[in-house]
């Protein structure tokens, strides 16, 4: 090395180890780091659990989901907050409000995306459809065809999130809502086939808005040990390709933590859910490198 570039070199590292830098801090600072929180099956239970419950005295909550959401926000800005649906019915709170209090605090939560579960339409889709004014964050379903019906133009198929130069689409499907839902609750609603529906989605997020992750928020269940047959999160991940991540709803499958699949062509698909009622919080931490390559760690954390 000559002389002065040396000096050049020594003076420039100088003056970045005075301000209390070093070189591998810029090296660090290529990483971003996206935290994917999420919930579903929570059913209208805003209370904790009372502490004479059997099996879960004192947990869940949404004023401690709140301070967990808060406190995890402060330490990364960039977080996706998503439900999986099935946010009704189960607790008096749904009976006397209709769901207004359940939509009210997921705002207040900053809640950015929702499935739709087939909870969702027990007060019919009039009822839901009087809801949607407290909810300042978006419901997605690609796989429901509402245009015949009041709920026509406020679902989307999906959603793309920026989260620090990060593109992240987000696309929601459903379960079959025939023989699950009184045909009178869900009225001329259509369902299509998930798995056709899923490929149309990752297509237009991958291929054509060049989406660095793609997420499936889907309410179609984990997995059915009784019917081999019927599709469900897990099947889904195997028979399609470019879905990141499933985050699930419907069947309240406890995991603990994200359970890898592989896809139709041998890449890895996390699938996870976070049980029911609010009990558990999903937290998925994804690391993106300057190539926009992927790592990730995920948990549930009992609230």
């Amino acid at each position: 090395m000559k002389r002065r570039e040396f000096i050049e070199k020594t003076a420039a590292t100088s003056a970045l180890l005075s301000l209390g830098l070093s070189l591998s801090s810029f090296e660090t600072s290529k990483t971003k780091h996206l935290t994917i929180l999420h919930t579903n099956d929570v059913h209208s239970y805003i209370d904790p659990f009372p502490a004479d419950h059997p099996r879960n005295a004192n947990m869940g909550g949404v004023a401690r989901r709140a301070a967990l959401i808060e406190t995890i926000r402060k330490e990364n800005p960039n977080v996706l907050l998503l439900d999986a649906g099935d946010i009704f019915q189960g607790t008096p709170y749904f009976n006397y409000y209709g769901g207004e209090l359940e939509f009210k605090l997921m705002s207040m939560m900053k809640y950015d995306a929702s499935a739709i579960g087939n909870h969702d339409f027990d007060n019919g889709l009039q009822g839901l459809y009087a809801q949607l004014p407290h909810a300042t964050f978006d419901f997605i379903s690609a796989n429901y065809d509402f245009k015949n019906t009041v709920m026509n133009g406020f679902v989307k198929p999906y959603k793309v999130f920026d989260k620090n130069g990060i593109k992240v689409g987000v696309f929601g499907l459903g379960v079959e809502l025939q023989g699950l839902v009184d045909k009178k609750m869900y009225g001329e609603t259509v369902y299509n086939d998930p798995v056709e529906t899923a490929q149309d989605m990752v297509r237009i997020l991958k291929k054509e808005l060049k989406c660095d992750l793609v997420i499936c928020l889907s309410h179609i269940g984990y997995s059915y040990k009784n019917e081999p047959n019927k599709i469900c999160d897990l099947k889904l991940a195997t028979l399609t390709k470019d879905i990141d991540m499933i985050i699930g709803g419907h069947t309240h499958t406890f995991l603990d933590k994200p359970t890898i699949v592989k896809n139709i062509e041998d890449k890895d698909v996390l699938v996870n859910q976070v049980g029911c009622y609010g009990i558990n919080l999903g937290r998925i931490d994804v690391f993106f490198d300057s190539d926009k390559n992927k790592t990730h760690q995920g948990r549930s954390i009992v609230v």
